[in-house]
């Protein structure tokens, strides 16, 4: 897959190394010539200086043959104004905006921009819930951010251990989808009975995921 990044810093860095070591073909546009510098030291990838809103440096980059654009700029306008310019003028079927700001994505969303992400409201969302990282194991927005897919292991405490799904209180929209088990992966029915230790993923609406997370933690204050 051929992939443009929008962006600088160690976030862009640490992504590129590791898109590259996936097989992707990498493009980086970064307006900070040193840190173009830096990046061709350290990566295999296409550098190109300059500002990555501006359609003539979205056209050196090879944008309009991107299969993935990923706005990750510190500027929230920036990265709308790319992810526009993605879709809209170069039909790019892919594309990401990193919000920094948590009170903008749902103004992202609004204007049209459903893949946007912000990892300050994941993890604000997972403090909320009292849930540790290492209780979910992934959590990937699916069709442009309608839909979540999580993956939450259960423990001893959870009030959902030794119950059936099918008297699981969850929200209609959510369906648990898979049960990683002792290395086997189960394909759950109405009358699977969960157990500590259970890896579960679950496909949910972004707004009954909160309720998700209380069913299963057995937090009612959401």
């Amino acid at each position: 897959m051929k992939i443009c990044i929008v962006g600088g810093g160690l976030l862009a860095y640490f992504l590129a190394r590791s898109l590259l070591s996936k097989g992707h073909s990498l493009t980086i546009i970064n307006n900070d010539r040193e840190e173009c510098s830096w990046f061709a030291r350290r990566l295999k990838a296409v550098i190109v200086h300059g500002n990555g809103t501006q359609p003539a440096i979205l056209d050196d980059a090879g944008a309009a043959s991107a299969d993935s654009i990923l706005a990750i700029t510190p500027h929230d306008e920036d990265n709308y104004l790319i992810c526009q310019a993605a879709r809209r003028k170069y039909d790019v079927q892919f594309a990401f905006a990193l919000v920094n700001d948590p009170d903008n994505e749902k103004i992202f969303r609004e204007l049209g921009i459903s893949s946007a992400f912000s990892p300050i409201g994941i993890l604000s969302l997972l403090i909320e819930q009292r849930i540790g990282y290492d209780a979910i194991t992934n959590l990937t927005p699916l069709a442009d951010g309608k839909a979540n897919l999580t993956e939450i292991t259960l423990d001893a405490a959870s009030p959902v251990t030794g119950k059936k799904i099918q008297d699981l209180d969850l929200p209609q929209s959510c369906l648990i989808v898979s049960v990683m088990r002792d290395g086997q992966v189960l394909i759950p029915r109405g009358g699977t009975e969960l157990h500590p230790g259970d890896r579960i993923g679950i496909v949910s609406l972004p707004e009954v995921y909160p309720r998700v997370l209380a069913v299963l933690t057995g937090d009612t204050g959401v």
